[in-house]
Protein backbone atom coordinates (compact mmCIF):
# COMPACT_ATOMS: atom_id res chain seq x y z
CA UNK A 1 0.00 0.00 0.00
CA UNK A 2 1.53 3.62 -0.80
CA UNK A 3 0.62 6.39 1.45
CA UNK A 4 0.45 10.07 0.71
CA UNK A 5 4.41 10.55 1.27
CA UNK A 6 4.60 8.43 -1.73
CA UNK A 7 7.11 10.25 -4.52
CA UNK A 8 4.66 11.13 -7.33
CA UNK A 9 6.81 10.55 -10.01
CA UNK A 10 7.58 6.70 -8.58
CA UNK A 11 5.57 5.21 -10.86
CA UNK A 12 7.06 6.33 -14.25
CA UNK A 13 9.82 3.34 -14.33
CA UNK A 14 6.76 1.11 -14.48
CA UNK A 15 5.02 3.12 -16.85
CA UNK A 16 7.87 3.11 -19.38
CA UNK A 17 8.40 -0.39 -19.31
CA UNK A 18 4.75 -1.02 -19.80
CA UNK A 19 5.02 0.31 -23.12
CA UNK A 20 8.63 -0.85 -24.01
CA UNK A 21 10.90 2.33 -23.62
CA UNK A 22 14.32 1.34 -21.93
CA UNK A 23 16.74 3.68 -20.11
CA UNK A 24 16.32 6.22 -17.73
CA UNK A 25 13.22 8.05 -17.30
CA UNK A 26 13.07 11.85 -18.02
CA UNK A 27 14.05 14.04 -15.40
CA UNK A 28 10.54 15.59 -13.88
CA UNK A 29 9.52 18.52 -11.49
CA UNK A 30 6.68 19.90 -9.80
CA UNK A 31 6.50 23.59 -10.92
CA UNK A 32 4.45 26.30 -9.01
CA UNK A 33 3.25 29.91 -9.57
CA UNK A 34 1.66 32.20 -7.36
CA UNK A 35 -1.05 34.01 -9.40
CA UNK A 36 -2.20 37.72 -9.43
CA UNK A 37 -5.10 37.03 -7.21
CA UNK A 38 -3.17 35.08 -4.77
CA UNK A 39 -3.91 31.62 -6.21
CA UNK A 40 -1.39 28.43 -6.87
CA UNK A 41 -0.93 26.93 -10.47
CA UNK A 42 0.35 24.06 -10.30
CA UNK A 43 2.24 21.42 -12.89
CA UNK A 44 4.85 19.09 -13.46
CA UNK A 45 7.93 19.61 -16.34
CA UNK A 46 9.85 16.81 -17.86
CA UNK A 47 13.19 16.69 -19.84
CA UNK A 48 16.54 14.11 -21.03
CA UNK A 49 18.00 13.29 -18.22
CA UNK A 50 21.13 14.35 -20.44
CA UNK A 51 19.25 18.04 -20.09
CA UNK A 52 17.51 18.55 -17.38
CA UNK A 53 17.57 22.24 -18.11
CA UNK A 54 15.75 21.80 -21.38
CA UNK A 55 12.72 23.63 -22.05
CA UNK A 56 9.56 22.23 -22.66
CA UNK A 57 8.45 22.11 -26.33
CA UNK A 58 5.34 20.42 -25.63
CA UNK A 59 2.13 21.59 -23.25
CA UNK A 60 -0.58 19.40 -22.22
CA UNK A 61 -3.99 20.80 -20.59
CA UNK A 62 -6.16 17.81 -18.78
CA UNK A 63 -9.60 17.04 -18.81
CA UNK A 64 -11.84 17.86 -16.29
CA UNK A 65 -11.70 15.59 -13.52
CA UNK A 66 -7.91 14.58 -14.56
CA UNK A 67 -4.75 15.90 -13.47
CA UNK A 68 -1.16 16.68 -14.88
CA UNK A 69 -0.23 13.30 -14.40
CA UNK A 70 -2.64 11.63 -16.76
CA UNK A 71 -0.14 12.40 -19.27
CA UNK A 72 2.76 10.54 -17.71
CA UNK A 73 2.65 7.39 -20.21
CA UNK A 74 1.70 10.11 -23.46
CA UNK A 75 5.12 11.99 -22.66
CA UNK A 76 7.45 9.18 -21.65
CA UNK A 77 6.21 8.23 -25.72
CA UNK A 78 6.95 11.65 -26.52
CA UNK A 79 10.38 11.61 -25.86
CA UNK A 80 10.27 15.45 -25.65
CA UNK A 81 10.59 17.95 -22.77
CA UNK A 82 7.03 18.77 -21.89
CA UNK A 83 4.93 20.64 -19.10
CA UNK A 84 1.78 19.25 -17.91
CA UNK A 85 -0.24 21.96 -16.27
CA UNK A 86 -2.86 20.84 -13.18
CA UNK A 87 -6.01 23.14 -14.46
CA UNK A 88 -7.28 25.09 -11.29
CA UNK A 89 -9.47 23.44 -9.28
CA UNK A 90 -7.17 20.18 -9.84
CA UNK A 91 -4.27 18.60 -8.85
CA UNK A 92 -2.38 20.63 -6.91
CA UNK A 93 -3.68 24.21 -8.31
CA UNK A 94 -6.02 25.68 -5.93
CA UNK A 95 -9.95 25.35 -6.30
CA UNK A 96 -11.72 28.39 -7.53
CA UNK A 97 -14.10 30.29 -5.47
CA UNK A 98 -16.07 31.18 -8.37
CA UNK A 99 -16.93 27.59 -8.91
CA UNK A 100 -16.33 28.80 -12.78
CA UNK A 101 -14.50 25.44 -14.64
CA UNK A 102 -14.91 26.32 -17.95
CA UNK A 103 -12.65 27.36 -20.77
CA UNK A 104 -12.98 31.57 -20.81
CA UNK A 105 -11.71 31.57 -16.94
CA UNK A 106 -9.27 28.12 -17.22
CA UNK A 107 -7.65 29.81 -20.16
CA UNK A 108 -5.95 33.10 -18.43
CA UNK A 109 -4.33 30.65 -16.02
CA UNK A 110 -3.24 28.47 -18.80
CA UNK A 111 -1.87 31.17 -20.16
CA UNK A 112 0.05 32.53 -16.78
CA UNK A 113 1.68 29.50 -16.33
CA UNK A 114 2.94 29.32 -19.78
CA UNK A 115 4.53 32.31 -19.80
CA UNK A 116 5.89 31.64 -16.84
CA UNK A 117 7.77 27.77 -18.03
CA UNK A 118 7.95 28.29 -21.70
CA UNK A 119 10.19 30.14 -24.05
CA UNK A 120 9.62 28.93 -27.26
CA UNK A 121 5.73 28.28 -29.22
CA UNK A 122 4.25 24.84 -27.80
CA UNK A 123 2.54 22.11 -29.39
CA UNK A 124 -0.03 22.87 -27.36
CA UNK A 125 -2.28 19.75 -26.63
CA UNK A 126 -5.61 19.86 -24.65
CA UNK A 127 -8.46 16.52 -23.96
CA UNK A 128 -12.03 16.98 -23.38
CA UNK A 129 -12.45 20.35 -21.14
CA UNK A 130 -8.57 20.87 -21.49
CA UNK A 131 -9.28 20.94 -25.40
CA UNK A 132 -11.61 23.27 -24.96
CA UNK A 133 -9.18 25.43 -23.17
CA UNK A 134 -6.12 24.95 -25.41
CA UNK A 135 -8.00 26.70 -27.88
CA UNK A 136 -8.76 29.39 -26.15
CA UNK A 137 -5.15 30.12 -25.39
CA UNK A 138 -4.30 29.16 -28.48
CA UNK A 139 -6.86 32.31 -30.24
CA UNK A 140 -6.09 34.62 -27.07
CA UNK A 141 -1.90 34.17 -26.93
CA UNK A 142 -1.18 33.12 -30.25
CA UNK A 143 2.56 33.76 -30.16
CA UNK A 144 2.48 30.92 -27.05
CA UNK A 145 1.04 28.47 -29.93
CA UNK A 146 2.48 26.73 -32.91
CA UNK A 147 0.54 23.91 -33.07
CA UNK A 148 -3.29 22.93 -31.61
CA UNK A 149 -4.24 19.57 -31.19
CA UNK A 150 -7.39 18.72 -29.76
CA UNK A 151 -8.20 15.58 -28.34
CA UNK A 152 -11.46 14.17 -28.36
CA UNK A 153 -13.81 17.09 -27.92
CA UNK A 154 -15.63 19.44 -29.87
CA UNK A 155 -17.70 22.58 -29.14
CA UNK A 156 -20.60 21.09 -30.79
CA UNK A 157 -20.86 18.00 -28.42
CA UNK A 158 -24.19 17.19 -27.50
CA UNK A 159 -23.84 17.14 -23.87
CA UNK A 160 -26.43 14.85 -23.77
CA UNK A 161 -24.76 11.95 -25.66
CA UNK A 162 -21.73 9.70 -24.66
CA UNK A 163 -20.49 12.36 -22.87
CA UNK A 164 -22.67 11.60 -19.58
CA UNK A 165 -21.09 8.92 -18.60
CA UNK A 166 -18.46 11.46 -16.57
CA UNK A 167 -21.36 13.10 -15.44
CA UNK A 168 -22.82 10.16 -14.14
CA UNK A 169 -19.12 9.10 -12.55
CA UNK A 170 -18.73 12.09 -11.02
CA UNK A 171 -22.22 12.98 -9.73
CA UNK A 172 -21.86 9.91 -6.64
CA UNK A 173 -20.33 10.21 -3.42
CA UNK A 174 -17.77 12.62 -2.68
CA UNK A 175 -15.69 10.40 -0.17
CA UNK A 176 -15.04 7.34 0.38
CA UNK A 177 -13.49 4.41 3.06
CA UNK A 178 -10.72 3.95 0.89
CA UNK A 179 -8.24 4.33 -2.53
CA UNK A 180 -9.60 0.28 -3.30
CA UNK A 181 -13.25 1.96 -3.76
CA UNK A 182 -12.14 4.29 -6.21
CA UNK A 183 -10.51 2.20 -8.05
CA UNK A 184 -13.90 -0.27 -8.18
CA UNK A 185 -15.75 2.43 -9.14
CA UNK A 186 -13.50 3.91 -11.92
CA UNK A 187 -13.10 0.54 -13.55
CA UNK A 188 -17.34 -0.04 -13.02
CA UNK A 189 -17.09 2.86 -15.52
CA UNK A 190 -14.91 1.59 -18.07
CA UNK A 191 -11.98 4.37 -17.13
CA UNK A 192 -8.84 4.38 -16.37
CA UNK A 193 -7.85 1.45 -18.55
CA UNK A 194 -6.38 -1.46 -16.56
CA UNK A 195 -6.72 -2.23 -13.04
CA UNK A 196 -2.64 -1.09 -12.79
CA UNK A 197 -3.90 2.16 -14.36
CA UNK A 198 -6.48 2.53 -12.47
CA UNK A 199 -4.94 2.30 -9.68
CA UNK A 200 -2.08 4.82 -10.39
CA UNK A 201 -4.55 7.22 -11.54
CA UNK A 202 -6.79 7.22 -8.44
CA UNK A 203 -3.86 7.54 -6.38
CA UNK A 204 -2.68 10.65 -8.12
CA UNK A 205 -5.93 12.35 -7.99
CA UNK A 206 -6.68 11.40 -4.50
CA UNK A 207 -5.79 12.51 -1.55
CA UNK A 208 -6.57 11.40 2.72
CA UNK A 209 -8.19 13.61 4.52
CA UNK A 210 -7.52 14.41 8.41
CA UNK A 211 -10.50 12.09 9.36
CA UNK A 212 -8.90 9.02 7.10
CA UNK A 213 -11.34 9.29 4.45
CA UNK A 214 -10.16 9.39 0.54
CA UNK A 215 -11.59 12.48 -1.76
CA UNK A 216 -10.91 13.29 -4.88
CA UNK A 217 -8.28 15.84 -5.14
CA UNK A 218 -10.23 18.31 -7.83
CA UNK A 219 -12.76 20.00 -7.41
CA UNK A 220 -14.92 19.13 -9.98
CA UNK A 221 -16.53 15.89 -8.66
CA UNK A 222 -17.66 17.99 -5.23
CA UNK A 223 -19.77 20.32 -7.70
CA UNK A 224 -20.89 17.55 -9.99
CA UNK A 225 -22.15 15.69 -6.66
CA UNK A 226 -23.99 19.17 -5.54
CA UNK A 227 -26.02 20.25 -8.69
CA UNK A 228 -26.72 15.85 -9.33
CA UNK A 229 -28.22 16.63 -5.32
CA UNK A 230 -29.87 19.93 -6.45
CA UNK A 231 -31.47 19.18 -9.77
CA UNK A 232 -29.25 21.55 -11.52
CA UNK A 233 -27.89 21.57 -14.81
CA UNK A 234 -25.02 18.91 -14.73
CA UNK A 235 -21.09 20.05 -14.63
CA UNK A 236 -20.57 18.72 -17.95
CA UNK A 237 -23.30 20.69 -19.75
CA UNK A 238 -22.19 23.73 -17.96
CA UNK A 239 -18.46 23.20 -19.19
CA UNK A 240 -19.60 22.68 -22.67
CA UNK A 241 -22.03 25.22 -22.40
CA UNK A 242 -19.89 27.76 -22.38
CA UNK A 243 -17.63 26.71 -25.81
CA UNK A 244 -18.22 28.27 -29.52
CA UNK A 245 -16.28 28.40 -31.96
CA UNK A 246 -15.50 31.36 -31.84
CA UNK A 247 -12.25 30.74 -30.47
CA UNK A 248 -11.49 27.71 -32.54
CA UNK A 249 -11.63 29.95 -35.95
CA UNK A 250 -9.56 32.96 -34.12
CA UNK A 251 -6.49 29.99 -34.09
CA UNK A 252 -4.07 30.89 -36.41
CA UNK A 253 -1.95 28.16 -35.61
CA UNK A 254 -2.13 24.68 -37.42
CA UNK A 255 -5.06 22.51 -35.67
CA UNK A 256 -5.58 18.88 -35.48
CA UNK A 257 -8.52 17.00 -33.95
CA UNK A 258 -7.55 13.38 -32.58
CA UNK A 259 -11.07 11.97 -31.80
CA UNK A 260 -11.58 8.15 -30.57
CA UNK A 261 -14.21 5.94 -32.70
CA UNK A 262 -15.74 5.13 -29.56
CA UNK A 263 -15.02 8.74 -27.45
CA UNK A 264 -17.42 11.54 -27.45
CA UNK A 265 -17.30 13.61 -30.58
CA UNK A 266 -19.33 11.00 -33.24
CA UNK A 267 -18.71 10.93 -35.97
CA UNK A 268 -21.32 13.92 -37.27
CA UNK A 269 -19.55 16.01 -34.95
CA UNK A 270 -16.49 15.23 -36.68
CA UNK A 271 -17.71 15.47 -39.83
CA UNK A 272 -18.88 19.23 -38.60
CA UNK A 273 -15.83 20.37 -37.29
CA UNK A 274 -13.93 19.50 -40.47
CA UNK A 275 -16.65 21.75 -42.15
CA UNK A 276 -16.20 24.55 -40.14
CA UNK A 277 -12.36 24.48 -39.85
CA UNK A 278 -11.38 22.98 -43.21
CA UNK A 279 -7.64 23.73 -42.76
CA UNK A 280 -7.84 21.32 -39.73
CA UNK A 281 -6.74 17.71 -39.54
CA UNK A 282 -8.74 15.18 -38.26
CA UNK A 283 -7.65 11.84 -37.32
CA UNK A 284 -9.62 9.16 -36.24
CA UNK A 285 -8.23 6.25 -34.01
CA UNK A 286 -9.39 3.30 -32.26
CA UNK A 287 -10.28 4.02 -28.95
CA UNK A 288 -12.57 6.15 -26.37
CA UNK A 289 -12.78 9.20 -24.73
CA UNK A 290 -8.93 9.30 -22.93
CA UNK A 291 -7.18 8.55 -25.84
CA UNK A 292 -4.09 9.49 -23.66
CA UNK A 293 -4.74 6.58 -21.02
CA UNK A 294 -6.12 4.03 -23.53
CA UNK A 295 -3.48 4.32 -26.29
CA UNK A 296 -0.77 6.27 -24.88
CA UNK A 297 2.26 4.52 -26.76
CA UNK A 298 0.31 5.81 -30.12
CA UNK A 299 -0.78 8.97 -29.34
CA UNK A 300 3.11 10.05 -27.66
CA UNK A 301 4.41 8.54 -31.71
CA UNK A 302 1.82 10.85 -33.29
CA UNK A 303 2.30 14.32 -30.95
CA UNK A 304 6.31 13.47 -31.33
CA UNK A 305 5.56 13.32 -35.37
CA UNK A 306 3.63 16.96 -35.25
CA UNK A 307 6.31 18.77 -33.11
CA UNK A 308 8.94 17.09 -35.30
CA UNK A 309 7.39 18.65 -38.22
CA UNK A 310 7.60 22.23 -36.66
Amino acid sequence: MIDDDFDEFSFLPAQAAEIGIAGPVPAAERLTLTLPDGRRLSALRYAPTDRPDAGPVVTFLHGAGLNAHTWDTTILALGLPALAVDLPGHGDSSWRDDLAYVASTLAPDAVAGMRAWTTVPQLLVGHSLGGLTAATVAAQAGDLVRSLVVVDITPGIDPAGNAQQIARFFAGPTDWASRDELVERALSFGLGGSRTAATRGVYLNSRVRADGRVEWKHHFAHLAAARAASGAPDAVATVLADAGWADLHAVTAPITLIRGDHGYVTGAEADDFARRLPHAQVVTVPTGHNVHEEMPARLGRMLRALADAG
